[in-house]
């Protein structure tokens, strides 16, 4: 009999531990776990849910179409926007496919080049974070990764549309900063946000990456740690056990705060905008001294 590995999911040990366990109980290494449930919902799902008239584009103008990144004209809520986000896959030819979510800077040029389309007809924006980093690969030095993404964050900072960001899993280092800055930063419960994941940050400090544990505590990565710190704006709870279990819920919830959201950002003038976006990234790691 043949393995039909597409079809079946594993959950790991440490996932099922956390189910014995209420959402205000979880560490945040839990919430790691919690974060990469291999049934948790990507951007394809919330698109099924509450996405209408989507057109996607595709390609970069320069190189090619990076399939970890999509990208296209929508509607949530009956509100037209440009909907830009990381694109998982859930069996294994589609992760493979879609490198994991880990874009390329094909991708993040694609990005950028569908922001100032959104720009161009004054829409509002719309990116769902996703991914456990960008593509580490030599190919993706070779194209220029981090002028890449280094470039989006700059121009993303005086685009002239409201932008509402949403960490629907992983946020991973610069890959989710390449397309992260916004007026507003929403985050789901069990979602992660973090300059490196737990085990790089271990393999780092203390050369041993069985130390995930205690690094995933010191980054403070979880939404409750990042919403205190400034860092996002909003947290989406999640029902039960995590997002995979009732995605429709979730799907509601992200239409709703998504649209409450865009909705008072419209109200700015665009100097407003811009300089409220300013100040909002200006603020964050400012300390005062006794």
């Amino acid at each position: 009999m043949g393995q039909e590995t597409d079809h079946i999911v594993m959950e790991k040990p440490e996932v099922k531990k956390t189910k014995k366990k209420t959402k205000k109980d979880l560490t945040p290494w839990e919430i790691v776990q919690v974060s990469r449930h291999p049934k948790r919902p990507i951007l394809q799902d919330y698109i099924s849910h509450i996405v209408n008239n989507f057109v996607e584009f595709h390609g970069d103008r320069y190189f090619s179409d990076d399939k970890a990144m999509i990208g296209g004209f929508a509607e949530i809520g009956g509100q037209k926007v440009m909907l830009i986000g990381h694109n998982k896959g859930k069996k294994t030819h589609e992760n493979i496919e879609r490198n994991f979510g880990m874009a390329k800077p094909d991708g993040y040029r694609k990005a950028l080049r569908l922001m100032k389309l959104a720009e161009r007809f004054n829409v509002p924006i719309i990116t769902f974070i996703d991914t456990p980093g960008a593509f580490p690969g030599l190919e993706a030095e070779e194209r220029g990764q981090a002028e890449a993404i280094a470039k989006n964050l700059t121009e993303m900072a005086s685009i002239e549309v409201p932008i509402v960001c949403v960490v629907i899993g992983e946020g991973g280092s610069g890959g989710a900063l390449g397309i992260g800055v916004g007026d507003k930063v929403l985050m789901l419960s069990n979602a992660i946000y973090s300059v490196i994941s737990p085990e790089g940050c271990a393999s780092i400090l203390w050369r041993d990456a069985a130390f995930a544990p205690d690094a995933a505590e010191a980054l403070n990565l979880t939404a409750k740690a990042l919403h205190k710190h400034g860092v996002i704006d909003e947290i989406i709870e999640e029902p039960g056990e995590g997002a995979h279990t009732d995605v429709k819920k979730v799907a509601d919830l992200i239409e709703k705060a998504v649209v409450k959201n865009i909705k008072s950002l419209q109200k700015l003038s665009v100097e407003e905008l811009i300089q409220s976006r300013f100040e909002k990234f200006s603020a964050m790691g400012k300390f005062t001294v006794k």
